[in-house]
């Protein structure tokens, strides 16, 4: 099974909501996920992160600390997913490719239907 290596944001306010994005296209269009992409080679993860957050949000973030590491398998591919704890760098962030965004406190994370490896991590970010 085909292994693809991924990064998401888990970006935070300073009010403590977590920035969630709603995927435009493809075979998962209209589920949440948290933003992110693949990592290219040559790239560290925190470079990947902070590129596809530029190419997905035309935004700036600063990469904190490793939150977890997610394996999971899909129908068709393994996903190794690392998920960072993020800040925005500025307040404007623009969809370039989601078609929508919210900001979600904690206790309402499971307002919208997440991406199955997504998931994996959202019962700690509701502690």
């Amino acid at each position: 099974m085909k292994t693809i290596e991924v990064v998401a944001a888990i970006i935070f306010d300073e009010q403590g909501r977590i920035f969630a994005t709603q995927r435009g296209y493809g075979e998962w269009k209209d589920w949440w996920e948290f933003p992110g992409g693949k990592i290219e080679a040559g790239e560290t993860p925190e470079q990947a992160l902070k590129r596809e957050i530029h190419e997905e949000l035309d935004a700036e973030i600063e990469v904190g600390e490793l939150l977890r590491t997610i394996d999971y398998d899909y129908p068709t591919f393994h996903l190794t997913l690392r998920c960072f704890k993020c800040k925005l760098s500025e307040s404007h962030v623009t969809l370039l490719e989601h078609e929508a965004a919210r900001w979600l406190p904690p206790g309402e994370l499971h307002s919208v239907q997440w991406l199955p490896a997504d998931e994996e991590i959202i019962e700690e970010l509701k502690r």
